[in-house]
């Protein structure tokens, strides 16, 4: 969580401070140095079972997509605080980003123990994503918070049929899954109670098409 101290100085940031900070945001998620809340990865002391090698591919295709995704969310958050007009939205933003992070670290961990890579178009993921975030935050806060109410329970139905795909002796992967799923719940939940707006209809069916192109082109590039 974000502390008390963390949320006055986001306050107190000029726009070019926050512009400065998605940058550093942008080059750590790249560079895979992200910071996260140091929560412990839920894969920690997780034995797998014997997996095949068409279940490890499997496996990884899997944790390379929920690793797109993660590098999505913190364009997003990132896009969405920084054009927020209310600082506790903001707050909201970057709590949600910062908890994210756990989820990149552990995505990322496990694609190193199945001897995986990681999507060659994270660039590309992060600089729509942030695009997209940035002109949620110019519509106004309680669609910025609508949009990000959606796409946690977007994600969440995503994490779900990954719990159905995944191999059921994959029992880390199986745990990094679950716990992001619980935390997107979460967030989702705050974003209501913060006063998300309900989105236009069209509007969820276009990010789940956007979505499935990513998930769709993450598992082989």
């Amino acid at each position: 969580m974000v502390s008390e101290l963390h949320k006055t100085k986001a306050r107190q940031l000029s726009p070019l401070d926050h512009l400065i900070s998605a940058a550093q945001t942008a080059l750590m998620t790249m560079a895979s140095t992200p910071v996260g809340t140091g929560r412990p990865d839920p894969a920690k002391d997780v034995n797998a079972g014997e997996l095949t090698d068409a279940q490890k591919r499997e496996s990884v295709r899997l944790m390379r997509v929920n690793h797109v995704g993660e590098v999505c969310a913190q364009a997003l958050y990132e896009g969405q605080a920084l054009t927020a007009q209310d600082g506790r939205v903001r707050d909201a933003m970057i709590q949600a980003a910062s908890e994210e992070q756990d989820h990149l670290i552990w995505c990322e961990n496990r694609l190193k123990a199945l001897k995986g890579r990681k999507s060659l178009l994270n660039p590309v993921w992060y600089t729509g994503a942030f695009g997209m975030g940035a002109l949620a935050g110019w519509a106004g806060d309680r669609w910025s918070l609508g949009f990000l109410k959606e796409t946690e329970h977007q994600v969440e139905a995503h994490l779900d049929s990954h719990l159905d795909r995944l191999p059921e002796e994959d029992y880390p992967s199986r745990a990094v899954v679950s716990q992001m799923k619980d935390d997107e719940r979460k967030h989702a939940q705050t974003a209501k109670n913060a006063g998300a707006a309900e989105l236009p209809w069209p509007v969820p069916a276009l990010m789940r098409r956007a979505a499935r192109v990513m998930t769709q082109t993450a598992r082989w590039i």
